[in-house]
């Protein structure tokens, strides 16, 4: 396939680069230069707009969107609204709101363009080993640009899920799972690492990946974080969020379902930023006024 690629950073750099050498013809854009460059090095077709995108691809028209959720999703698209003809497909692959890309499917919709919403997994490593790839959408869409999700996917790595938001939704709940591992994870090694024991962290994450039934890539890539940095002396604890939590657990609260370990997940990484909170000086005051407990002084 044509396609472009709108975004050229940690992700959408590597889906481009992940395409070209699939034997796709990649035209992209970004924001900074340099990234532009380093598609063109990798075999790719630089354009200095989306404009200029959108002319030098053949109808119907393919292009992705690999850039951040909120404003500049909604501005790029306002420019391909502008500039794509009847037809075309857009695919917005970033880490939207799925409500927001149902109302965009529908505003898209109305002028004759297609779009898709692509929830895609597979971070920085999906340039070597392929990105686990959610779509929504009209299905005729999806089979337009499905060789080149067949090129960014592992074998049986992609799906079209159903309607105009699937995609987003479910890649929404799939972060909202990670948080919840991710937490677990933190948690034991940190009592690992308090105990008596003088536990290689990493050795042990080997071990446990030997037919242990926590064993996943998310510890293989905590082995790889102990291995360059055992006691993780060069990073601080605190832990930012881009959303898909917030908005997973507003879903929840919508449908009455249970979620207490993304709850308490989403928490942890709000206290993670929180150098000295508000509430733990509370609770010393109260111990200290009820029962004369010791405070620490600043």
């Amino acid at each position: 396939m044509r396609v472009g690629m709108i975004g050229l950073g940690k992700m959408g750099g590597n889906m481009a680069a992940r395409l070209v050498k699939g034997g796709h013809q990649v035209v992209g854009t970004a924001r900074g230069a340099d990234h532009v460059k380093e598609l063109e090095s990798n075999g790719g077709t630089g354009a200095a707009d989306v404009a200029a995108l959108v002319a030098a691809l053949p109808a119907p028209r393919a292009i992705w969107l690999m850039v951040p959720a909120g404003g500049p999703t909604e501005e790029v698209l306002t420019q391909l609204a502008a500039s794509c003809a009847p037809g075309d497909v857009i695919v917005d692959g970033g880490n939207s709101y799925y409500k927001d890309s149902v109302r965009r499917a529908g505003e898209l919709g109305a002028k004759g363009l297609r779009f898709l919403d692509q929830g895609t997994s597979g971070g920085v490593w999906g340039l070597t080993e392929g990105y686990c790839i959610m779509i929504g959408g009209e299905k005729s869409a999806f089979e337009i640009v499905e060789p080149a999700l067949k090129t960014l996917a592992p074998p049986d790595g992609y799906r079209w899920l159903g309607a105009s938001g699937a995609g987003h939704y479910s890649k929404m709940v799939h972060n909202a799972i990670e948080y919840g591992m991710m937490q677990a994870y933190a948690e034991g090694f940190e009592i690992l690492n308090a105990s008596d024991y003088k536990y290689d962290l990493a050795d042990l994450s080997r071990l446990w990946m030997q037919g242990s039934v926590v064993r996943s890539w998310l510890l293989e890539l905590a082995a790889r974080a102990f291995e360059k940095d055992p006691a993780l002396a060069g990073i601080r604890g605190v832990v930012q969020d881009s959303g898909e939590g917030r908005w997973t657990l507003a879903e929840s609260l919508d449908r009455a379902v249970p979620m207490p370990v993304l709850a308490l997940s989403l928490q942890m990484r709000f206290r993670s930023r929180q150098d000295d909170s508000f509430a733990g000086k509370v609770l010393a005051a109260l111990r200290n006024e009820f029962g004369g407990h010791a405070v620490v002084a600043k």
